[in-house]
């Protein structure tokens, strides 16, 4: 599920900063990156279904392995989680409502925490 109209899509920050402010906020990176691409998860558990809030960038300039990069922000994903092949984003999921608010609320959190950057 495409997570439409948080108001990061297309903010562009630089790349150490936004580590700091997804990892205040509950988005892990972890080894999710390459060279160009970056992708910070949030995992929610419920009623036995995992679901992951995934917040994704791109390198504008630099790169991301170098840590000096600028990145541009995506439209966020929600994804439910089915072992052993992965994480599924279709419109045939069924996401709970507690889910989507959860994942609304994270967001706007990282859009406020945006705004504070850009000012």
């Amino acid at each position: 599920m495409r997570m439409e109209d948080t108001g990061i899509e297309g903010i562009k920050i630089d790349l150490s900063r936004l580590d700091e402010l997804m990892d205040e906020i509950g988005l892990v990176r972890a080894g999710q990156w390459d060279y160009e691409r970056v992708t910070y998860d949030r995992k929610i558990e419920t009623k036995g279904d995992v679901f992951y809030l995934r917040v994704q960038a791109y390198a504008v300039e630099g790169d991301i392995g170098g840590r000096h990069a600028v990145v541009k922000l995506m439209t966020p994903l929600l994804g439910k989680h089915y072992y052993p092949h992965g994480v599924e984003y279709g419109e045939g999921e069924d996401f709970p409502a507690a889910v989507v608010n959860t994942s609304k609320n994270l967001l706007s959190q990282v859009a406020e925490e945006l705004k504070k950057v850009q000012s």
